[in-house]
């Protein structure tokens, strides 16, 4: 079994929802949006843009990193709308789960056709 896949899956759903009732093609503001409205009617606790500190040598700077959507202080969702995932974009993610101590991030992109197409999970 996965790593918090029974809330991994929740998420996911609800991230098709949104994306079946929207669409590809807008801003990645209106995705989170939306999809904090479907994780509120599924009864999960989730916190938007959370501010996200960096440690450097012994210092902890707040350099302005916020988390898009970090789910049950559990799983990190990193919200893209963009015409392709690259790999600086996956690195983003982990960097984020390493830096937050999060073990569990899904880096998801609406603005593909099908959204199964679009979701990558990772595990620290």
């Amino acid at each position: 079994m996965l790593l918090h896949e029974d809330l991994t899956e929740q998420i996911i759903g609800a991230a098709i929802e949104v994306h079946k009732n929207l669409g590809p093609g807008l801003l990645e503001s209106a995705y989170e949006a939306c999809l904090s409205h479907e994780l509120c009617g599924l009864g999960l606790s989730f916190t938007r843009q959370q501010p996200m500190a960096i440690s450097y040598k012994g210092m902890v700077l707040d350099a302005g990193y916020r988390l898009d959507l970090v789910i049950e202080e559990k799983v990190l969702l990193e919200l893209k709308a963009v015409d392709k995932v690259d790999p600086i974009h996956e690195a983003q993610l982990m960097t984020y789960m390493r830096l937050s101590g999060l073990r569990v991030g899904l880096l998801i992109n609406f603005n593909v056709l099908s959204l199964h197409t679009g979701i990558k999970r990772r595990v620290l």
